[in-house]
């Protein structure tokens, strides 16, 4: 799936969103250094923006620039994916951490080591980002359950995995996390092309470029 039409849009809206706080910083600026607004409606502050490829720019006036500032409300996909994507990192957590004490190799030890210092702070920022926008006192409303997620590994995996030790261990831990890393990545273009808040797109775009390079390494050991 192509999330480029996706993610030029986000630029060209995340440009015209910074040209307007520009603006809007600019008039406060004025407004503090020449004492009260004028209330006779003259025009404020103007701002060159940027257009899209092969369009001139336009100049705008704040009032404009505040109305073509994008809104990234967030929509039921967004709050859908965070939720999982929680539960998903969470899951891969439980497998790193049976890593030091079983696995064999040095490499396997490492990536488990890079994959715990990466998902961890990501759990905490999703969850961050839940508690701002109000998404962790609301219900799933995006229809996902979150037992057929793509990647995670079953109880009996799971279980397998625990019972395993030295290059049986290594092998198995791979070949759950490939796939699971595969899931994680399905999950993100989804909701690329689905959701609609700025921040989710970016934590999705990282976990694409994190985890399509890391299946990348997996494969090499």
């Amino acid at each position: 799936m192509s999330n480029r039409p996706r993610t030029a849009r986000v630029r060209s809206s995340a440009a015209v969103a910074a040209a307007a706080v520009a603006v809007l910083a600019l008039g406060a600026c004025e407004s503090g250094s020449e004492g009260p607004a004028k209330a006779d409606g003259a025009a404020g502050p103007s701002v060159v923006a940027p257009g899209k490829p092969g369009e001139p720019a336009r100049t705008l006036s704040a009032e404009e620039a505040a109305k073509a500032a994008p809104d990234d409300s967030p929509n039921s996909a967004d709050f859908g994916y965070t939720r999982m994507m929680i539960e998903h990192h969470e899951q891969a957590l439980v497998m790193t951490a049976l890593v030091p004490d079983r696995a064999d190799s040095a490499q396997v030890k490492r990536l488990a080591e890079r994959i715990a210092a990466a998902q961890g702070p990501e759990i905490d920022a999703m969850r961050g980002w839940l508690k701002n926008n109000g998404g962790d006192k609301k219900t799933d409303e995006h229809g996902h359950d979150h037992g057929t997620m793509p990647g995670m590994a079953t109880d009996a995996q799971l279980k397998q995995l625990r019972e395993a030790e030295g290059r049986p261990f290594d092998e198995l831990f791979l070949k759950l996390m490939i796939t699971h890393h595969q899931g994680a990545v399905t999950m993100a273009a989804d909701v690329l092309s689905e959701g609609n808040n700025i921040q989710v797109e970016e934590m999705a775009n990282d976990v694409i470029a994190q985890q399509t390079a890391e299946i990348g390494r997996m494969r090499d050991m």
